[in-house]
């Protein structure tokens, strides 16, 4: 089956142009949708696996076929011919054409092996179209984690930057007071030490955006720029809902991942009755009709003496064929223990993926809420880190702090914008993953985070002018 998201994300694939630039979450999931192989491979997977029922129902129709040949023959035969004492010599040419065709029909009439694979090759069919809606689900936090981690790039590299532009001023206000006998040599090296791995930051910052953007052109198959982030004044909350005993409940009863791994046990048990089948009688109904025609020329060399010959032959045949198994020397108890093992190797899977989805669900559940306190937290220590700098700044012109107070404080302020970032875009995946595991992740999720990212990555201010 094909859930409503996917149908709708089909639409708006055809609705929505694909361009080498998308402005938003939403535009560069249809590009994801559109172009990504791993999805792709996943939808090929899924009719591949479909055609298991068609060929196991196959098997249960009438087989039909049909053959004919053609055959020109040339024989010379020599020899003798011995009547009581007398020898008679013989020595003939035969030439001869044979046309024959045939028809052929087999039914079965009772067969279980074949009723059980095709019970199992229907499970396994819904089992894929269960891997295909996780596959689904699977591209949407893909394309959310590329396109967030661009936006924490782009906020770490806009904090590097500022980081180095002011530390090459403390670096020029500390050699300038050096020169004018207030300060010491060590402020000078200690800030020129700060500058010149400030410069390094920038520099592998820099370099992780682009590698951020290659990222996400992996999944979408063409560059996206110009993507849209979060605004400073963003305030997460809480999915509304019952609580994580209700998450963990939507998740046992809708994840598709552990739906088609349900099918798949099915799919084992039905195998286990296949294999079983060998015990079993088989009944089937055959007929085929038959024509042949044969004509030519007999030739005596002797007295040459010539004979002509047509000969037109036809059969049909209508009957049925009961095979009953007696003895394969073991293998067919090979084949039940070993079908039965696998079928408990599916079971006790599913049985481990049941509860690492329910751990899975609960981890989610109080990761996004601890994320709402991190990211309030983040914004926090980021205003008070902000604070400090300024603070120390003022007290280095004035003589109460120095210029080591002041490098401190601004490597605790770059690292305080990028944990506030981080913190704010781990809240938007977490909501997705918890979706995700619930089975409830759809198009309208994508949606309502799209409608929360207003701002230009590009053009957002420096995290540091957040204010409580």
């Amino acid at each position: 089956m094909i859930r409503r998201p996917i149908v709708l994300a089909l639409v708006a694939a055809i609705v929505l142009p694909a361009t080498a630039s998308a402005a938003d979450l939403l535009q560069t999931y249809e590009l994801a949708r559109a172009g990504d192989p791993q999805f792709s491979a996943a939808e090929s997977s899924r009719l591949a696996t479909r055609e298991g029922a068609v060929q196991a129902r196959a098997a249960m129709l009438p087989q039909i076929g049909g053959e004919a040949s053609y055959t020109e023959s040339d024989t010379d035969s020599a020899g003798n011919q011995v009547f009581g004492s007398v020898l008679f010599p013989s020595n003939t040419t035969q030439d001869s054409t044979t046309r024959q065709f045939g028809l052929s029909v087999d039914q079965m009439i009772y067969d279980r092996a074949n009723f059980t694979r095709l019970k199992s090759q229907r499970a396994l069919s819904q089992a894929s179209d269960f891997q295909l809606e996780a596959a689904g689900d699977n591209l949407v936090t893909r394309t959310s984690a590329a396109y967030f981690n661009v936006l924490v790039q782009l906020e770490t590299l806009a904090a590097a930057e500022a980081a180095e532009t002011a530390l090459q001023k403390q670096f020029d206000y500390a050699s300038k007071r050096l020169e004018v006998g207030l300060a010491p040599i060590t402020d000078v090296h200690e800030a020129r030490a700060q500058f010149d791995t400030a410069r390094a930051n920038t520099i592998v910052a820099r370099n992780a955006v682009e590698d951020a953007y290659q990222a996400l052109a992996e999944i979408t198959g063409e560059p996206v720029r110009d993507l849209k982030g979060l605004p400073q004044d963003f305030q997460p909350q809480l999915p509304a809902t019952e609580g994580v005993d209700a998450w963990v409940q939507t998740a046992i009863d809708n994840n598709p991942a552990l739906k088609a791994k349900e099918f798949q046990v099915q799919s084992t048990a039905a195998n286990v009755e296949t294999a079983r089948a060998g015990h079993w009688p088989t009944l089937y109904f055959g007929g085929s009709y038959g024509d042949r025609t044969t004509d030519g020329s007999s030739t005596n060399n002797l007295d040459q003496s010539v004979t002509d010959f047509d000969n037109e032959s036809q059969s049909r045949s209508l009957g049925l064929t009961l095979r009953v198994p007696i003895f394969a020397g073991g293998a067919t108890q090979s084949q039940v223990r070993q079908a039965i093992a696998q079928r408990d190797v599916a079971s006790d899977e599913l049985e481990q993926q049941k509860r690492a989805l329910e751990r899975n669900t609960r981890n989610s559940y109080q990761t996004l809420v601890a994320g709402i306190s991190e990211v309030e937290a983040r914004r926090l220590a980021l205003f008070s880190a902000q604070s400090a700098y300024d603070a120390s700044q003022v007290g280095l012109e004035v003589g109460t702090r120095t210029v080591l107070d002041v490098l401190n404080n601004q490597n605790n302020l770059f690292t305080a914008q990028r944990a506030y970032a981080l913190a704010r875009y781990n809240y938007l995946q977490n909501r997705l993953l918890l979706e995700q595991a619930a089975g409830t992740l759809d198009i309208d999720d994508v949606q309502e985070i799209n409608r929360l990212l207003t701002a230009d990555a590009d053009a957002q201010p420096a995290a540091g002018s957040t204010a409580p």
